[in-house]
């Protein structure tokens, strides 16, 4: 087995025919049969059935082709890493943001990122699930995480600055005219909530909590900015952090009486190379406050 093997199964799997993967990679299409067929002989199993719409990883196919991609980045990051002089870096660099989590910070790094190491490609995943967040990581495909910080945050994690969480509200709700809200006040309300496994409900409830209210639920949803939208369009409240919030929507977040706010931290793959580092840095740059609020941090 070779990783250029990986490579074409990887290609097949993404195109869906050994045709177009040939011709996305520049190889002849009997060449690639040839290799696909003899990297399932070697493993001893169908990597693909061949059904009438094309080609589909086979449950077995779908477990190896995981570890092949991990294995193929892995080779590209240590190639990418060697040639790479000490003021040029290139290759791919893959970052996870979740929940929303400096939001207002990521663009700034990754631009000053960009003028310093231009032929580095970043490719961002924005707010992943806790379980996909976990799957990436396990495929070592994940060079950064920003995110909150919990109990089980790695002790070598990267402590960046606070976020405070805020309440968005409708146009004419009567708690705008407030500086900050009391979570009290809207016991009565619906809320836009975030799904249940999520580390942005588990925010909600322990804020909640500690206002003396059990939330009701108006709709869930997985991202931000539908959360934020939603709100604005009168579904019921939610609580987002405040950077998460666009600044076409600003007019309409409160800050939250009991105050809520978390950690962020980056937490860095092991081993993480000169891309990561310099990552880590801009971000460092960024302007984090610093929020003396008693925080809320259930993970």
């Amino acid at each position: 087995m070779s990783l250029r093997q990986f490579e074409y199964a990887l290609a097949v799997a993404e195109e869906g025919s050994v045709t177009a993967a040939a011709e996305r990679l520049r190889v002849a299409q009997p060449s690639m049969s040839q290799q696909i067929r003899g990297l399932e002989r070697d493993l001893g199993v169908e990597l693909f059935a061949r059904t009438p719409s094309g080609l589909v990883p086979t449950l077995v196919g779908r477990a190896f082709l995981r570890e092949a991609e991990a294995a193929v980045r892995a080779e590209r990051r240590a190639r990418d890493t060697a040639r790479a002089g000490a003021d040029e870096l290139a290759g791919e660099l893959v970052v996870a943001v979740q929940l929303g989590f400096g939001t207002r910070q990521l663009p700034g790094a990754l631009g000053a990122l960009r003028l310093r190491h231009p032929r580095l490609e970043v490719t961002v995943y924005e707010e992943p699930s806790a379980a996909e967040l976990d799957r990436l990581g396990r495929r070592g495909a994940l060079d950064l995480a920003l995110m909150a910080a919990c109990e089980q945050s790695p002790e070598d994690a990267h402590h960046l600055g606070e976020e405070e969480f805020v309440a968005v509200l409708p146009e004419g709700h009567p708690q705008l005219a407030a500086e900050r809200v009391e979570l009290g006040a809207l016991a009565d309300e619906p809320w836009v909530r975030f799904d249940r496994d999520s580390a942005l409900d588990a925010v909600l409830v322990e804020a909640a909590r500690h206002g003396g209210l059990a939330p009701a639920t108006a709709a869930r949803v997985s991202q931000t900015a539908t959360a934020v939208r939603w709100a604005a369009q009168g579904l019921g409240p939610t609580l987002v952090p405040a950077s998460a919030v666009p600044p076409s929507h600003e007019h309409l977040a409160r800050p939250v009486s009991p105050a809520v706010n978390q950690p962020v931290i980056a937490v860095l793959r092991p081993g993480a190379g000169p891309a990561e580092t310099a990552l880590l840095g801009f971000l460092r740059a960024q302007e984090w406050p610093e929020i003396q609020f008693t925080a809320c941090t259930p993970c």
